[in-house]
């Protein structure tokens, strides 16, 4: 039996020093498939994407998801979370409540991971693809709206936080990042773990 969805995965956020990591699903009907093939002909990382790029594939997306094509969902797991019981605890958890708030059948929904992640084990047709986000449309899709969502919960951080350029770096360790760390040390949204008492 074919599969009904096909739901890809992505995690953007892995990296950097501040701010949560976040999870992006994206649930494409399968009679719509060959249809958005047509409505997003180049499968792109998010990370490859200029933001005004990534932006006009978000509201593509958007539209997508208003004409019933597909759903999302995007996740976050804070800091916090992430030091105390670690980065890949916090990616499991983001890609579980992800996978909760589409609605779907987990017995007829196929799913694509990319990189190493891994859905829970009651989704037997999973599958994790290496670069998954450069060769499947719907992690394609997964990485840009999770992106998205986590660069504007960033510039939204940096509002309250203006000393330390997160609408800039996204919370990434940059060298202006690391200066403003040992200047004013770190905020609640900083990972403490990752921060390896260079500043603290």
């Amino acid at each position: 039996m074919k599969p009904k969805k096909i739901i890809g995965i992505d995690e953007v956020g892995r990296g950097p020093l501040a701010g949560p990591v976040a999870v992006g699903a994206v649930c494409i009907k399968a009679e719509y498939s060959r249809h958005l093939r047509k409505l997003f002909p180049v499968v792109k990382d998010s990370k490859k994407l200029a933001p005004k790029a990534r932006e006009a594939w978000r509201d593509r997306i958007r539209e997508a998801e208003r004409m019933g094509y597909l759903s999302c969902a995007v996740s976050y797991v804070a800091p916090s979370v992430i030091d105390k019981k670690g980065l890949t605890f916090a990616i499991q958890s983001a890609i579980k409540q992800s996978l909760s708030e589409i609605e779907h059948d987990a017995n007829e929904t196929r799913v694509l991971l990319d990189g190493g992640l891994h859905a829970p084990k009651e989704y037997l047709l999973q599958k994790t693809i290496i670069k998954g986000d450069e060769k499947e449309l719907a992690i394609a899709l997964a990485s840009i709206v999770a992106k998205v969502a986590r660069d504007a919960k960033m510039v939204l951080l940096s509002k309250k936080f203006p000393q330390y350029g997160f609408e800039q770096h996204k919370g990434y360790g940059t060298r202006a990042h690391y200066l403003a760390l040992k200047k004013y040390g770190p905020t609640l949204h900083h990972r403490k773990s990752f921060l390896h008492n260079k500043v603290i």
